[in-house]
C-alpha cells in the first residue's frame, strides 16, 4: 500500500482556520474574543477565496489539470473538495455564533434585528437612519439599466426585491389576459463609513447591539417610499473576485504607475465566490446570479442572514472588559532604555526584542534617534506592510528633513497593501526619499534596517534584522523577534542586500547572511545533511524549526531523510504544513504541532543542534517554495551567546504548550496535546511570565542602587 507523502496545502491552509474557528467555540475563551476570533476567521477565509482559490480555479477553466503542483489532484476535484469544506466550517461558525449569541444574552448584551424594536429603540433608529445612514447610502435600482454595477468585494449588499402593487397584463393570440405582478430589484451598498454595529441606548443592566444591515431593513419604507409596493425584502450577498494583479508591460510607465493601474483593475476581477442567504427568494437569486454571469456551482455558496463576518474583528467592547482577554502591557528589553541612547547599548552588545510581549517602542526609538542624530548620516530599510498611520514612515521622513541619505526599498506588490504603499511611496518621493521599487519577478519579503554612523572619523553600522514586518499595528497582535546588532560584518552583509536591490544581475556572497533567492535552499540542505551525519556518527542531532508555514516538498523530503537517519525533529508550524509527521518508515521522528491563541505566532526561528553548539537563526523566510526561490529573504545567524538561549527557551516554551496546541496529522482533525498529568500550561501566557522573570535581576539592581 503506497503511503500519502505530502498533505495539500490548500487543505492544511483550511485546516489552519479551522484551528481559528475552534478558537471562538471554546468555552474557555472569553466571549468578546469569541467573537474576534469569528471575524478572524472570516477575513482569512476571504482572503483564502481572493488568492489560492482564484489560483486554482485559474488552472481549472485554462484546462489544466495541475496536479503536480497539487500533489496529485486536478484542479476541477480541488475546486470541489474545498468548496464542500468551506461550506462545512460556514455551517460550523453559524452554529458558533449561534451559541455566542446566547451567552450573550446570559450576560445582557443582546443582538437585535428589525423585528425585535421597542416603539423608543425604533425611534432611536429612524433618527439614526436620517442623520447618520441615509446620507451616505448608495441604493441602485437594477431593472432599467443597460449594464449591472460593479459590486466590489470588500463592501456587503442587500439583494432588495420589490413587489409591485397591481398587475401586468401579457394579451395572448387568443385574447386571453395572463396576469403577473410587476418585480422590481434594487441593490443597497452598506456605507464602510459606519460601524457594522449600532450600539443602541441601554435600557437598566440591558445592551443592545443592532447590525448595520438590520438598521437599513428597518428604514427600506423610507428609501423607497417613491414605489407603490406592496411587499419589499432585502437578503445579503457578497462577492469575493480574483485578486490576481496583471501588471502592464508598458515601458513608459513607472512601476508605481504600472501597481496602480493594476490595483484599480483588480476591483473588476472574475468573481470566484458568490455568497448569498439562504432565505433569499429563489427568483432574486436567479436575477443577480444571472446578471453577474456567475454559473460554476463550486462558487455559489449558501450563507446565514450576516456575510462579511470579518466585521466581528471590530465588534464593540460596550465595556465589558471582563468578557476579553486581560490585556499584558508589553514588557521592558532587559538592559535597554527607552530614555538613553539606544544605540549607545546596542554598540556593546546585541539584543533581542520580542513583540508583542516586549514594547515595539525600542523599533520606533532606533529610528527616532538615527533621525536627529548628527553622526548619521544614512538609513537604509526595506518595507512590505506599513500601518495606517506609520510611525515607521514619519520618523523615515524625519531623517531626510535632518540631511539624512534615506533609501527605502518598498514593495509595491505586497498583497492587498498596493494601494497603502503607493499612497507612502509618494509621501516619501515628495520628500526626497530615494525609493526602489523592487527586482523584476521577485518581491522582496526581507526585514532588514541598517543606519551608517561617523564615530572619529570611522564609517561605523547599527541594524535591525526582524522575522516581522516594521509595523506597530500588527506588532501588537504578532509575535516576532527584532534582533538590534552592531556586529560589523553582519551589517556589511547587509548593505550588499541593498546593493543587489540596485543592481540586480550582480549575485553578492555572504559571509553571515543567509540571502534568498540565491543561497536559503542549499544552506538549510546542508545544515540538514550536517545533522544526518552527526546522528550515523552516534551524536545528538536535532532540528527544531518555528514557522508560519512549511509546503517546499524538496525541504520535507530532506527532513524525511533525516528523520530516518534517527534525527530528532520538533516543528512549530502555525498555519499551512504539508509534511506528514509520525509515519514509520518515512517520519517516525518528527512531531508537528501549531499554536493557535490570543497572538498571531509569527516568528521564524531555526534551531540545529551541531554537536551540542547549536546554531540558532532568525528568518523572515518560511519553508515554503516562494520564500526559497522567488522572494529575496534574508536569513541571520544568532552570535550572542544570551540571545540564542532565549530563543531556545523561547522555542522549548511552545513545545511545552498544552492548551492551545494542536498536532499536525494526515487527517487534518486538529486534535489537541494530550495533556496526560501535566500541568496546565498555555505557552503564549508562560512565554510573557518568562519575560517577567527576565526582568526580576534588572529591577533588585535598581533597588539595591
Amino acid at each position: 500500500m503506497s503511503v500519502n507523502r505530502y498533505i495539500d496545502r490548500e487543505k492544511s491552509w483550511l485546516a489552519f482556520n479551522a484551528r481559528v474557528l475552534q478558537e471562538a467555540g471554546d468555552e474557555t475563551v472569553p466571549l468578546l474574543d469569541r467573537l474576534r476570533f469569528l471575524g478572524i476567521f472570516s477575513n482569512n477565509l476571504d482572503e483564502f477565496f481572493r488568492v489560492r482559490f482564484a489560483a486554482i480555479r485559474r488552472l481549472s477553466l485554462d484546462g489544466i489539470s495541475g496536479e503536480k503542483v497539487l500533489g496529485g489532484v486536478s484542479s476541477k476535484q480541488l475546486l470541489k473538495e474545498i468548496t464542500q469544506i468551506v461550506i462545512q466550517q460556514q455551517s460550523e461558525s453559524l452554529r458558533i455564533l449561534s451559541i455566542i449569541e446566547k451567552k450573550l444574552e446570559a450576560q445582557n448584551i443582546y443582538m437585535i434585528n428589525e423585528k425585535e424594536l421597542s416603539p423608543e429603540q425604533g425611534d432611536y433608529i429612524r433618527e439614526f437612519f436620517i442623520q447618520k445612514v441615509s446620507p451616505a447610502l448608495v441604493t441602485i435600482i437594477l431593472n432599467d439599466l443597460a449594464e449591472f454595477p460593479l459590486l466590489r468585494d470588500t463592501s456587503g449588499y442587500l439583494a432588495v426585491k420589490l413587489t409591485m402593487k397591481g398587475a401586468k397584463t401579457n394579451n395572448s393570440l387568443l385574447g386571453f389576459g395572463k396576469v403577473k405582478q410587476e418585480i422590481r430589484y434594487a441593490v443597497i451598498e452598506m456605507p464602510k463609513t459606519i460601524n457594522r454595529f449600532v450600539v443602541l441606548p441601554a435600557e437598566g443592566d440591558k445592551q443592545y447591539v443592532m447590525f448595520l444591515d438590520d438598521v437599513i431593513r428597518y428604514n427600506l419604507a423610507s428609501i423607497f417610499n417613491i414605489f407603490d409596493y406592496e411587499k419589499v425584502s432585502a437578503h445579503m450577498v457578497k462577492i469575493t473576485r480574483d485578486a490576481q494583479l496583471e501588471i502592464d508591460s508598458d515601458l513608459s510607465k513607472s512601476m508605481l504607475e504600472k501597481i496602480a493601474t493594476s490595483v484599480k483593475d483588480r476591483r473588476i476581477g472574475e468573481p470566484v465566490r458568490f455568497v448569498y442567504d439562504q432565505q433569499i427568494d429563489k427568483d432574486t437569486l436567479k436575477f443577480f446570479l444571472s446578471k453577474m454571469h456567475i454559473e460554476s456551482t463550486d462558487s455559489i455558496i449558501p450563507g446565514g442572514r450576516y456575510h462579511n463576518r470579518r466585521d466581528y474583528m471590530d465588534f464593540p467592547n460596550l465595556g465589558r472588559f471582563d468578557l476579553l482577554y486581560k490585556n499584558n502591557a508589553p514588557l521592558a528589553v532587559p538592559g535597554l532604555s527607552l530614555d538613553g541612547s539606544i544605540l549607545e547599548k546596542i554598540a556593546q552588545k546585541d539584543y533581542l526584542l520580542n513583540a508583542p510581549y516586549q514594547s515595539f517602542s525600542y523599533l520606533i526609538k532606533f529610528l527616532r534617534e538615527a533621525a536627529l542624530d548628527p553622526k548619521v548620516t544614512t538609513i537604509k530599510i526595506t518595507l512590505y506592510r506599513l500601518a495606517k498611520n506609520s510611525q515607521i514612515i514619519s520618523s523615515l521622513i524625519n531623517a531626510a528633513k535632518n540631511g539624512k541619505k534615506v533609501t527605502v526599498q518598498i514593495e509595491l506588490q505586497a498583497r492587498f497593501d498596493e494601494a497603502s504603499n503607493i499612497s507612502y511611496a509618494e509621501q516619501m518621493q515628495t520628500e526626497g526619499i530615494n525609493l526602489i521599487f523592487g527586482i523584476k519577478g521577485l518581491k522582496v519579503h526581507s526585514k532588514i534596517c541598517m543606519i551608517e554612523r561617523i564615530e572619529d572619523g570611522k564609517l561605523k553600522r547599527y541594524g535591525l534584522i526582524s522575522t516581522g514586518n516594521f509595523n506597530e499595528a500588527t506588532a501588537r497582535v504578532y509575535t516576532d523577534v527584532t534582533l538590534f546588532t552592531c556586529h560589523q560584518q553582519i551589517l556589511k552583509d547587509i548593505d550588499k542586500v541593498f546593493d543587489f536591490f540596485d543592481v540586480n544581475f550582480r549575485v553578492h556572497r555572504y559571509k553571515h547572511l543567509i540571502v534568498s533567492p540565491h543561497y536559503t535552499r542549499n544552506k538549510f540542505y546542508k545544515l540538514i545533511d550536517r545533522e544526518i551525519n552527526n546522528a550515523i556518527l552516534g551524536h545528538e542531532a536535532y532540528i527544531k524549526l518555528k514557522m508560519n508555514s512549511l509546503s517546499d516538498f524538496a525541504l520535507i523530503d530532506k527532513l524525511y531523510d533525516a528523520s530516518r537517519a534517527g534525527v530528532k525533529i520538533q516543528l512549530q508550524v502555525r498555519g499551512i504544513c504539508s509534511l506528514i509527521p509520525g509515519v514509520p518508515g518515512m517520519s517516525e521522528n518528527i512531531e508537528a504541532i501549531s499554536i493557535v491563541d490570543n497572538y498571531l505566532e509569527h516568528s521564524r526561528v531555526y534551531i540545529f543542534a551541531n554537536r551540542g553548539e547549536p546554531d540558532v537563526f532568525i528568518s523572515s523566510a518560511d519553508f515554503m517554495t516562494r520564500n526559497l526561490d522567488g522572494r529575496v529573504e534574508v536569513t541571520c545567524p544568532i552570535y550572542a551567546e544570551d540571545i540564542k538561549t532565549e530563543l531556545i527557551s523561547n522555542f522549548n516554551i511552545g513545545w511545552k504548550g498544552n492548551v492551545k496546541a494542536r498536532y499536525h496529522s494526515e487527517k487534518l482533525d486538529n486534535k489537541y496535546r494530550v495533556r496526560g498529568q501535566n500541568a496546565i500550561f498555555r505557552a503564549q501566557l508562560e512565554t510573557y511570565n518568562y519575560y517577567k522573570k527576565l526582568l526580576l535581576p534588572e529591577k533588585a539592581a535598581s533597588l539595591q542602587s
